[in-house]
């Protein structure tokens, strides 16, 4: 196999490829690949026995047809997840072999009628048989391929006794990754799950969520109304109190593009666009961002183009908007796109 030589940004594959399959099928993540994605990344979530199981959050009705299951009408239940209450199915209520009887179904079906021409066709898949695709294509490409994993409510399954740091160190080991290494970087929004990541000797970048608003709820539980915001993390100085526990942090485009927020000039504001990506940099700090998607929903006011939701926009300018602050990553869901705007802003 070739050393690696992936360019910068890295171009992600956000759950595959689901602007053309759906989200977290083996179909999605072979085409990542084969549209040029240097990596891959699953969300992970937890079945009553254990396995990890990828899926964009643990209530599937969303993204499977669950619902339509009759003999599964009676799990149908309210939890509360991260302190709202929600109502629907959960993974944490099925053993594996059951949630292997769904299929799977494209989360944005209304707005992505391609990727949902092919709802029901693809059963779920767990970590275990991602590890090996990553593999398989590796070696097929001659290239190396990497996954970035995301733990979805880790404190939550904590309180279920799904640990999903332990259950992810006894996949890796199980999949021929022994203790990881350089394919693999772990991302989560609760800082103290990536501690203990740490701990346990997994070997890989490890990657801070920041979400757009709120506070991680790892920190509320722990803090209450003192937990600190996200936005305290990406001001100068909590860039540099991330500095050394992580490698880097991971924002939504709207932290980078778009108008800044209102006082964002102000010392100890939180950053915004390429001054956020410097200080993270200075700070010792990769940076990755999520979502680049080319349809008007998602796009800025003054990217899009028409009145359909739908429709693409100016979507080449936005991309190279971002990748111009210096990010080191890129989450996708039309890995190709991410490719020629790379491509794009090296031949620049």
């Amino acid at each position: 196999m070739q050393p690696d030589l992936a360019q910068r940004p890295l171009v992600i594959g956000h759950r595959g490829a689901p602007g053309y399959r759906p989200e977290h099928t083996r179909s999605a993540y072979e085409l990542a690949f084969a549209l040029g994605a240097d990596a891959v990344e699953p969300d992970l979530v937890a079945s009553r026995d254990g396995v990890l199981v990828l899926r964009h959050e643990n209530e599937i009705s969303g993204t499977t047809d669950v619902a339509t299951r009759p003999e599964f009408a009676g799990r149908r239940t309210t939890r509360e997840i991260d302190g709202k209450p929600l109502t629907g199915w959960f993974t944490e209520d099925f053993t594996w072999a059951e949630l292997a009887t769904l299929r799977s179904r494209e989360r944005l079906g209304s707005l992505r009628r391609a990727s949902a021409s092919f709802d029901d066709r693809y059963p779920l898949i767990r970590l275990r048989d991602l590890f090996a695709l990553i593999d398989t294509a590796a070696d097929e490409q001659r290239r190396l391929l990497r996954m970035v994993a995301e733990f979805k409510h880790a404190a939550y399954f904590d309180g279920i006794g799904l640990p999903l740091d332990e259950l992810f160190e006894a996949e890796l080991d199980a999949a021929g990754w022994g203790a990881g290494d350089e394919r693999l970087v772990m991302e989560a929004f609760e800082p103290t799950l990536l501690d203990r990541l740490g701990a346990r000797g997994i070997r890989g970048r490890r990657v801070f969520l920041i979400e757009n608003s709120g506070a991680p709820w790892d920190l509320v539980l722990e803090q209450g109304r003192g937990a600190p915001r996200y936005d305290d993390f990406v001001t100068e100085a909590g860039l540099r109190s991330l500095a050394g526990r992580f490698d880097g942090v991971s924002v939504g485009t709207p932290r980078l593009v778009g108008s800044p927020p209102k006082g964002s000039d102000a010392t100890g504001s939180p950053l915004h666009g390429a001054a956020l990506v410097a200080a993270a940099h200075a700070a010792g700090l990769e940076v990755f961002t999520w979502t680049l998607r080319p349809e008007n929903r998602f796009l800025t006011s003054g990217r899009r183009r028409g009145t359909a939701r739908a429709g693409y926009g100016d979507w080449a300018g936005e991309f190279a908007e971002i990748l111009a602050t210096g990010v080191d990553g890129v989450f996708l869901d039309h890995p190709d796109l991410g490719v020629e705007a790379r491509r794009e802003l090296a031949s620049r």
